[in-house]
């Protein structure tokens, strides 16, 4: 026995290791279809319209003629998906399907009330209406998802009880009910054109309105007597062979009125008569009294005027009249101050003074004039002499001193 044969003798000999579990390859995959399972069960099981679905679902759907608007934390996504299923991240994310296709909506119950002061009421008028795919993120975010609340709903009330506040119930009622549906889309469709271009009016279908039972009992009243008139004359004609007045059945497109319709007609056409008489005449008082008015205050404008100009002149020659008092006053003693002032010396004095203060005097050819002039001779005169007679004095002053001083010596 070789010595590896030994060792291997010697070694005890080792149990074998446990086999290892078999791990399945298919454990993720059935995961996965689990979830997908719990996912699709929890979308069929939940309402459509549940706000927990809205949060927890994954998977949504939008349906047809509808598309898929998203909010994340309040804030409106610019993503919009078309119909079928999409993915969305739950807790997070909401969703909301707006209908892009032509739907109805029906206002009921609106209360006007006519120019004649009666109260009516529309129980059903319909609006047919249609969201523009490419201006339902503009919609939504300026007016939100309820945005015919605000431009169809609420507006319909307003221009309802703007028609009617203009209209008499004769004319809702009768004579311009055929319009109010026309005039209602224009209505809704230029403030939308303006407001929301997204929304397009297609059509407005309104109802008769209820009016008053008194009111609706006088209509049925008048329109059973047209009813019955007609058929009075109608029987005529076919009494008469045919014949209505010498004109055939089918001369004229109309038939004879009865003669009560005649007698209401009249009636009817001279109570106009009179209410166009009444409005003129109250036209023409309040055009006359307009005028009137207008006069009064002209004239009493230009008297006010007047007297305002005769103030004015008053001041004026009050004022003129002042400042020529005061000029004759200055005047007046300016001429008394020059009659005590101008006294032959005082003149004399004035023209010594302008001739004295002259360093040269240019005589011309008057120089006789002037040296012949006795003021001014005569002063030069005085001057001359004074001025030898002090010459003299001072001549004598120094020989009386010289004298005392020899004196004493």
């Amino acid at each position: 026995m070789d010595p590896q044969q030994q060792r291997e003798a010697a070694t005890p000999s080792r149990p074998p290791p446990p086999p290892r579990p078999a791990q399945s390859v298919y454990s993720f995959p059935i995961i996965v279809i689990v979830f997908a399972f719990i996912v699709i069960a929890s979308s069929a099981m939940i309402p459509p319209s549940s706000n927990i679905k809205n949060t927890l679902s994954i998977l949504h759907q939008v349906p047809e003629g509808h598309v898929g608007v998203y909010w994340r934390g309040g804030a409106l996504l610019k993503t919009i998906t078309e119909p079928g299923f999409h993915l969305k991240m739950p807790l997070i994310t909401q969703h909301e399907p707006v209908l892009v296709t032509l739907q109805t909506d029906q206002v009921r119950d609106i209360p006007c009330g006519t120019k004649g002061g009666v109260m009516i009421n529309f129980e059903k008028i319909e609006v047919v209406n249609r969201l523009r795919k490419e201006y339902v993120y503009e919609t939504l975010l300026n007016y939100g998802v309820h945005y015919d609340n605000t431009w169809i709903y609420d507006k319909i009330h307003h221009e309802i009880n703007q028609f009617c506040s203009s209209h008499t119930l004769q004319q809702v009622y009768i004579d311009v009910f055929d319009q109010i549906d026309e005039k209602m889309k224009d209505a809704l469709q230029g403030d939308c054109t303006r407001y929301a271009p997204g929304i397009e009016i297609l059509s407005v279908r309104v109802t008769k309105p209820t009016i008053p039972e008194s009111i609706r009992r006088n209509y049925e009243q008048m329109e059973e007597e047209r009813t019955k008139d007609v058929e009075d004359c109608n029987e005529g004609v076919e009494a008469n062979g045919g014949v209505e007045d010498g004109n055939e059945v089918g001369e004229f497109p109309y038939l004879v009125p009865g003669p009560s319709l005649k007698n209401e007609r009249q009636k009817v056409v001279e109570k106009e008569s009179e209410t166009q008489k009444k409005m003129a005449i109250s036209e023409a008082e309040k055009t006359a009294t307009v005028s009137k008015i207008l006069m009064e205050q002209k004239l009493m404008e230009k008297e006010s005027a007047r007297r305002q100009q005769e103030i004015e002149n008053q001041m004026y020659i009050a004022r003129e009249k002042s400042l020529a008092d005061a000029d004759f006053y200055r005047v007046m003693k300016e001429a008394e101050a020059n009659k005590l002032k101008l006294t032959p010396e005082f003149l004399e004095l004035k023209f010594i003074e302008a001739i004295a203060y002259n360093t040269k005097i240019f005589f011309g050819d008057k120089i006789p004039n002037m040296v012949m002039d006795q003021r001014l001779l005569g002063n030069f005169l005085q001057n001359a002499s004074r001025q030898v007679a002090m010459e003299r004095q001072l001549k004598k002053q120094p020989k009386q001193v010289k004298c005392y001083f020899t004196q004493n010596k």
